[in-house]
């Protein structure tokens, strides 16, 4: 099979993924190809074939199986579920799941909402009538909830932002790596000041719960967890709600029929803005233990996989006219929070995240557009997360 270089199209592919991911489908559901950080992998992008190699336990998450990543030292943030193996991953997801249970979710649901009123009062402050929904409403609500949820309120926002947007959306390797250790060091050191002062939090329960064996999370493991939760738990959020408002806008009959009946359709709008345009454009890395027959292709051993999330859920083959917007479809079994024993922890408090934030800002501003009046919108590099820098939009 031909090898495709996305390197080629990096631009318009950030811009819109969905046209190229169509194009791949058309002749088959895998696609060997090259991009700015792999010379070779494998991409998925038909959807019965990603969901089967979300669960398949013949491709690890361990960058150690890879070829090309078995000899790197790794990084204490590398300790983390999301890049662990059975019997390595149960250990570590049963722990956090101890404490991140939905009662402590669903206790957070008045300052969600109290949270969105205040960052909504402040963007429509003294007549104002435009802003960057991004800075307004779709960062600092996420990560003001995740930081309350961990009970790290004094967080150095604007520093943990620019390392967050650098590890998911790299510039360049070694801006990415410098990151990433000063991500890594800043929360030991926080992990620490949490074990001096512990509270009734989320971060103060992962460092004091055991198991029935005793079993606790080592430090390593306790900043990989404070790594996944404190940048997962918000970088997904703020895509979710701001790619969700751009679709929205985008799409104004949909926009009034959620209006006219917020109780009714708040839901499954949320639920079709992340099958439609979710905040991840592909898993995390995997890679084959062992020659795998993927959708017709074999992959070698030692091999990168990439499932294409936003191209298997806009897979014809899954959904019907995938490429349209519409908030009544019935989008179960989507895969934007993965599939598997990896499957997003998190999903309950994104979604009520989302549900609050998008009710709140239409709402409060009932005539909300899109702002063109600016710069074209700044896409986010990569493959990783699909959004954009800024959202502009007028009311």
């Amino acid at each position: 099979m031909a090898l495709v270089d996305l390197r080629e199209h990096a631009e318009d592919f950030a811009a819109d993924p969905y046209t190229y991911y169509a194009r791949m489908r058309e002749s088959g559901p895998v696609h060997r190809v090259r991009t700015a950080e792999v010379d070779e992998m494998w991409l998925v992008v038909g959807y019965e074939e990603a969901r089967r190699v979300l669960a398949d336990p013949r491709l690890s998450k361990s960058w150690r199986v890879s070829e090309l990543w078995a000899d790197e030292p790794g990084h204490a943030i590398n300790t983390n579920m999301l890049e662990a193996d059975p019997p390595h991953h149960t250990r570590l997801r049963k722990l956090v799941a101890r404490e991140f249970t939905t009662r402590r979710v669903e206790a957070m649901r008045p300052r969600v909402q109290a949270t969105a009123d205040r960052l909504l009062d402040s963007m429509t402050e003294k007549g104002r009538s435009s802003a960057d929904l991004v800075d307004a409403l779709a960062f600092p609500l996420p990560m003001t909830v995740i930081c309350e949820l961990l009970g790290v309120p004094d967080l150095d926002r604007d520093r943990f932002r620019a390392w967050s947007n650098e590890v998911v959306a790299p510039t360049g390797e070694e801006a990415s790596a410098a990151a990433v250790d000063h991500m890594g060091r800043y929360l030991a050191e926080l992990i620490e000041q949490k074990r001096r002062e512990p509270g009734d939090d989320l971060l103060s329960a992962l460092i004091r719960t055991q198991d029935e064996d005793g079993d606790q999370l080592a430090p390593d493991e306790l900043v990989g967890m404070a790594f996944l939760l404190l940048v997962a738990g918000h970088e997904t959020t703020v895509n979710l709600i701001s790619n969700g408002v751009r679709a929205l806008l985008a799409h104004p009959e949909q926009l009034a029929a959620l209006r006219a009946d917020f109780d009714g359709l708040i839901d499954g709008a949320v639920e079709e803005m992340l099958r439609y345009d979710g905040p991840v454009k592909t898993a995390t890395f995997r890679f084959t233990r062992e020659a795998v027959e993927i959708g017709g292709l074999t992959v070698p051993a030692g091999k990168p996989v990439l499932v294409a999330i936003g191209a298997a859920d806009r897979d014809c083959a899954r959904y019907p006219d995938p490429d349209r917007f519409d908030i009544r479809r019935s989008p179960q079994g989507h895969l934007a929070f993965g599939h598997g024993i990896h499957f997003c922890l998190g999903a309950p408090l994104a979604r009520m995240e989302g549900r609050i934030a998008i009710r709140a800002l239409l709402e409060r501003c009932p005539d909300l557009a899109l702002d063109t009046r600016g710069e074209p919108w700044q896409w986010l590099p990569g493959l990783l997360i699909r959004g954009v820098r800024k959202l502009p939009v007028r009311w």
